[in-house]
């Protein structure tokens, strides 16, 4: 499983729509609107490093009011909920 995070810039006032697009999109888990200096993040879960690549490099950025993008490829994935599951089985 390769996870990602993606801050995305868009124009102004495309923020809703251009979140919903993107929260359909397979691989995309959650779209979050945040303040700073992006608008969107979103939390990418996939197979592979070439799904990775597809969804951001060919979906994402063809999505109309995404003016800018930044991928931050997870190396590891730390979440409490995974570690209560993995307590919860007895490992």
């Amino acid at each position: 499983m390769v996870s990602a995070v993606v801050l995305l810039r868009v124009e102004r006032g495309t923020i809703n729509e251009v979140a919903g697009q993107l929260a359909e999109m397979a691989g995309v888990s959650e779209v979050y609107s945040v303040g700073g200096r992006f608008d969107l993040v979103a939390i990418i879960r996939v197979s592979s490093n070439d799904d990775l690549a597809e969804l951001v490099t060919n979906q994402m950025l063809k999505v109309t009011g995404i003016t800018s993008s930044e991928t931050l490829i997870a190396f590891r994935v730390f979440s409490r909920h995974d570690l209560e599951s993995m307590f919860s089985i007895g490992m």
